[in-house]
């Protein structure tokens, strides 16, 4: 069926697509993973179960991911033939670019079969089971989330305070806050408490025991309504509870035949079916993109270009970033009725494919016609060396070489350093463009859908990708500095420059001085942007995030803990705090006695001036049978004993959102009060370890580069997204395993450095250097 020359062309597609495959699966599963992997390690889920859950959430990456690794396939495999003259001399002997399109259309329409098996059938049955298995694991362990006197505010409109849990689940002293209705929650004290799962009904209900029911409207404190009750039970939206993270249920996730009735309820209703329709036809119209990458890949493929291979790789994301950006541009005129929806979307493949088309025929007239496409940077081929003309030119370049290589301990940095970064630069530049354009790709698949439905506008995404930048940089700058000094040292091997250099009594370490300062120069970047930039970046990036979601709005910072606990161990719950003005609206205090309010007070307004001084007073005290003994309410100035500003702006308990010196602050002070912090303290150690993980991953990186790399970038490439990922999946062990109390906070954060490193410096001693 195929001849030789088809199985030789496959070849080369196939290693880069297979590569490219796991890098861009990898990267936009990473966050995800990481956190839904973290989390049940945490609460001692089994690997088995672990890898399941996480096996589920492969699909919804792999139906986007498919067509892009083929296209960049395609271009770095016949990038490869070409940089090798291979195509020319293929043409030569008659085979013209159009014979070359046979293997090209057959892998194409594999990988289009592929895609559209995994968004029909695999994707919807995929998040199903997740839902499900993470559904039952959860259910399982959910009341080991809920840690003794810590707010939790996980379960939709429901704030939980406990006392105490003990081990087999249940609570003690429980404050439950039911919050609905916004400023006006209803309150319900108890002596003890637990949740009940029932996975057959799909039932979430919380049950309190023994306790008394508050209600009333601050501002008709008249009405106060208070009830006892021996058990009474609080139900809870399973599906905005479970699961955690992961897949959500929407348009992407339904079966054709599930879109075809929601199509026919929405004409039914009298609403526009555009929606369910884009979804089918994009469930094929996303494979066929692969037939349309086949097309442009082979055309920008087979060129005298010789830009290397990650220039391929940035290219590829280009052409991909073109073709979203037409597809979400047609979603929207078909959202302003100037586009049919079925059209929608195929009219990227339709525009891409006749370019395609155009671009085929224009490269058949001239296979050495270069088509010029300005890049950022530009590296050179690990094959370039293979073709430079001559011995002469060969010898005069080692020449030089010699020459410099004579010079290199006369200065501490030199020519030969310079040589070294000016290469490294390019790589890093270039991987660093590259796996940041995939986050961005990401992301806007993600929340596209918010803009096209009206709950969002372009303006919120854009600036939600303006702060979530500095997490996507904190992401990718190690990965590119490993794969950089993967690829650099690799071409030195591949080249043989580095056995001159050696010859020249220049070691492998002395050549990867400038390449370790590089390391140590991102890891100052990493905790300069951790101290700086990164917990105020999250705190407004979450907060858009929840916006765009469908949450009501709110401030992810320290101003907006909302409910606190007092030193004397009653609670205050405000509506708005105003730090700058040390001004509090809606606060009110529940005091306590044996368990039970004994008194409430709330204020409308209270501003701080060296003491209190509030407007707007009702207090109301309550007598062991439970009636209103007291009610006393004033409008005018009063004097009241609360806690100082200082105390209502203390850092909600997210470490993510909090930089070192407030994070460490936030443990003190929980600390001096006896809460637990171990999981805090294991995060604060973590923004200390993380960020010199770019030493760590250069050395590792040394000993890989040296023994790979005669085989060419990729497979630096290959290595370098392989010791990422055991690495992340390391720190999510060793967090979750210091989370658990099981070793110290500080040797779970700084534990994958030490095995890393020490692997690093192990190998690095039997490289010869």
């Amino acid at each position: 069926m195929f001849h030789t020359l088809d199985r030789y062309l496959i070849r080369e597609m196939l290693f880069p697509f297979c590569l490219s495959l796991v890098v861009l699966t990898f990267i936009l599963l990473m966050p995800p993973i990481m956190e839904v992997a973290e989390s049940l390690i945490t609460k001692g889920v089994d690997w088995s179960t672990i890898l399941i859950i996480l096996f589920t959430l492969v699909p919804q990456g792999l139906g986007v991911t498919i067509p892009m690794a083929f296209l960049i396939g395609v271009l770095v495999g016949f990038g490869r033939l070409s940089g090798d003259r291979e195509t020319v001399a293929l043409q030569a002997c008659g085979v013209s670019i159009f014979r070359m399109l046979k293997p090209v259309a057959f892998l194409a329409i594999l990988c289009a079969a592929a895609t559209c098996y995994t968004l029909v059938v695999v994707l919807p049955k995929a998040n199903q089971t997740f839902r499900e298995i993470t559904y039952q694991t959860i259910a399982n362990r959910a009341q080991d989330e809920l840690r003794a006197q810590i707010f939790y505010e996980e379960f939709p409109n429901i704030v939980l305070y406990v006392k105490e849990v003990s081990q087999d689940g249940g609570w003690s002293e429980v404050f439950l806050a039911d919050t609905h209705i916004g400023d006006k929650p209803d309150i319900y004290v108890a002596k003890s408490g637990r949740i009940l799962f029932d996975q057959d009904k799909r039932l979430v209900d919380i049950v309190l025991e023994n306790g008394v029911g508050h209600k009333v409207d601050p501002w008709e404190p008249e009405k106060y309504e208070v009830r006892r009750f021996e058990e009474t039970r609080i139900a809870l939206d399973p599906d905005s509870v479970f699961p955690r993270g992961g897949p959500q249920r929407g348009y992407p996730e339904l079966t054709l035949s599930e879109l075809g009735a929601e199509v026919e309820r929405l004409r039914e209703l009298g609403e526009s079916p555009h929606r369910p329709i884009i979804e089918i036809h994009r469930k094929f119209s996303i494979p066929v993109a692969c037939l349309v990458f086949g097309l442009i890949g082979l055309a920008l493929g087979v060129t005298s270009r010789k830009d290397g291979k990650l220039s391929s790789f940035v290219l590829g994301i280009a052409v991909i970033f073109a073709y979203y950006v037409i597809m979400y541009t047609a979603e929207s005129m078909t959202k302003g009725s100037l586009l049919p929806p079925s059209l929608a979307m195929w009219l990227p493949n339709l525009m891409l494919g006749v370019s395609g088309v155009f671009l085929l025929l224009w490269r058949a007239r001239s296979a050495e016609r270069r088509l010029i496409i300005p890049l950022p940077f530009s590296v050179r081929s690990s094959d370039d060396t293979q073709v430079i003309s001559g011995s002469t030119d060969s010898k005069a370049k080692k020449a030089r070489l010699r020459f410099q290589a004579a010079q290199v301990w006369r200065r501490p940095f030199n020519i030969l350093d310079w040589y070294v970064v000016k290469l490294y630069g390019k790589i890093v530049c270039l991987a660093f463009l590259s796996l940041i354009g995939i986050f961005y790709i990401s992301t806007v698949i993600d929340l596209s859908d918010k803009v096209f439905k009206g709950e969002t506008d372009g303006s919120t995404l854009l600036e939600y990708l303006w702060f979530a930048t500095p997490q996507f940089i904190y992401y990718v700058i190690p990965i590119s500095a490993l794969v950089a000094t993967l690829v650099t040292i690799g071409l030195f091997t591949k080249t043989s420059e580095l056995t001159v250099m050696k010859a020249c009594g220049i070691s492998l370490y002395r050549v990867a001085t400038p390449l370790l300062l590089i390391g140590a120069l991102w890891s100052a970047l990493l905790f300069t942007l951790e101290d700086t930039t990164l917990a105020y970046a999250n705190r407004r990036a979450d907060e858009i995030r929840h916006v765009m979601r469908g949450g009501t709005p709110r401030t992810f910072d320290m101003i907006n803990r909302k409910w606190i606990v007092g030193k004397s161990g009653s609670i205050y719950h405000y509506v708005y705090l105003d730090p700058g003005n040390d001004e509090i609206n809606g606060l009110t205090l529940y005091e306590f006695n044996n368990w039970k309010i004994s008194k409430r007070t709330f204020i409308a307004k209270a501003v701080f001036n060296s003491f209190w001084t509030t407007e707007d007073v009702w207090v109301r005290t309550f007598g062991n049978k439970l009636s209103p003994q007291t009610f006393n309410r004033s409008r005018t100035g009063k004097l009241l004993t609360l806690e100082s500003p200082d105390y209502f702006k203390t850092e909600r308990p997210d470490a993510e959102r909090m930089n070192y010196r407030e994070l460490s602050a936030y443990i003190a002070t929980l600390k001096a009060s006896g809460f637990d912090v171990v999981q805090l303290a294991v995060s604060l150690h973590r923004k200390l370890s993380f960020p010199p993980i770019t030493i760590i991953m250069t050395l590792i990186a040394l000993p890989f580069a040296v023994t790979t790399g005669r085989r060419g970038a990729l497979y630096g490439i290959g290595i370098g997204i392989a010791v990422a990922l055991s690495y992340w999946m390391i720190i999510s062990v060793f967090a979750a395993i210091g989370s658990a109390g099981l070793i110290t906070p500080i040797l779970s954060a700084w534990a994958p450095n030490i095995l890393f490193g020490a692997t690093a410096v192990c190998l690095l001693l039997t490289v010869r250097t």
